[in-house]
C-alpha cells in the first residue's frame, strides 16, 4: 500500500458500514490520509457518525447536494479546517425507483433530471469548489459501473446517467490537468451495498457476476479503497481521465 501521510481529503458516501464509500474511508486511514466525512441527513448521522469516529474523520458534516448552500457550506468548513485538499471522492447516485425500475424510453423528465443531477452535475460542482483548494494538484474520483458501456438488465436509467459521469471524468481530467489535478472514475462490480438494493433483481446479478468473471468472486469495498489509495498517491502521479475496474474481471467477458 502506497502512503498516503499527510494528505487530507473529502469523502461523500458513507452511508453504512456497506458502503463502497466506507471501504475507501478505511483504508484511506491505513494508508495514513486524513478525512472528512459526510451525511445525508439526520436519519443517516446515526449511522454515518460512529463510522466516521472509528477512522478519527476529523470534520463530520451534513451534505445533501439537492440542498441549496449544502455543498458550499462543507467545502468552506474544509478551507477553515485544512486551508487545501489532496483528494476528494465522490461516491453518491440517485434515481426515483420508479424511473429505475421502469423502462428507459418511460423515464420521466423530472426522475431523469434528478437523477442526473445528484449522479453527475453534482460531481461537476465539487469540482469547481474543490479546484482552488488544491493548488498544488490533487486527485478526484468517483463511483461508475459495467452498464456505463454496455446494456445491464434492470440497471435502466443509470446506465446512461453512469455514461455522462464517465464522459464527465474525462473532460474534468482534460481541463484540470494543468492544475495537476487528475481525475478517475472506479467501477466496481455488484456487491452488496444499500444503494445496490435498489436495482431489480440485484442478487441475481451478483450471482451471475461471480459465475463469469474469470476470478469467479465479487470484489469487496476495501478492494475499491485500496485501489483509491493508490490512485491517490505519488505514485499514480501521471494517470488520469481512465476507468478503472474492480470486478475480478467481470468486465472482460462478453
Amino acid at each position: 500500500m502506497q502512503s498516503l501521510q499527510g494528505k487530507c481529503g473529502l469523502i461523500i458516501g458513507v452511508a453504512n458500514a456497506q458502503s463502497i464509500a466506507w471501504g475507501c474511508a478505511r483504508q484511506l486511514k491505513a494508508a495514513g490520509a486524513r478525512s472528512a466525512i459526510t451525511y445525508l441527513n439526520a436519519k443517516a448521522e446515526n449511522h454515518v457518525r460512529p463510522l466516521a469516529e472509528q477512522i478519527e474523520a476529523e470534520l463530520i458534516l451534513p451534505c445533501d447536494v439537492e440542498q441549496p448552500g449544502q455543498l458550499e457550506a462543507v467545502f468552506a468548513a474544509l478551507e477553515q479546517h485544512w486551508g487545501q485538499l489532496d483528494y476528494l471522492i465522490h461516491s453518491i447516485a440517485y434515481a426515483p425507483l420508479a424511473d429505475l425500475h421502469g423502462r428507459l424510453v418511460d423515464c420521466s423528465t423530472a426522475g431523469f433530471l434528478r437523477a442526473m443531477d445528484v449522479s453527475c452535475h453534482s460531481l461537476i460542482r465539487m469540482a469547481k469548489l474543490a479546484e482552488p483548494l488544491m493548488p498544488k494538484g490533487g486527485t478526484l474520483l468517483t463511483m461508475s459501473y459495467l452498464g456505463a458501456e454496455r446494456v445491464v438488465e434492470h440497471y435502466g436509467l443509470m446506465g446512461p446517467v453512469k455514461a455522462a459521469l464517465e464522459s464527465t471524468v474525462r473532460y474534468l481530467a482534460a481541463e484540470l490537468a494543468e492544475r495537476g489535478i487528475r481525475v478517475h472514475a472506479i467501477s466496481p462490480g455488484p456487491m452488496p451495498t444499500r444503494a445496490a438494493s435498489g436495482i431489480a433483481h440485484f442478487d441475481t446479478l451478483m450471482q451471475a457476476a461471480m459465475a463469469k468473471s474469470p476470478q469467479h468472486q465479487l470484489a469487496t469495498p476495501d478492494d475499491v479503497g485500496q485501489l483509491a489509495s493508490f490512485l491517490i498517491s505519488d505514485a499514480a502521479r501521471v494517470l488520469t481521465g481512465s476507468t478503472h475496474y474492480v470486478d475480478a474481471g467481470y468486465h472482460i467477458m462478453g
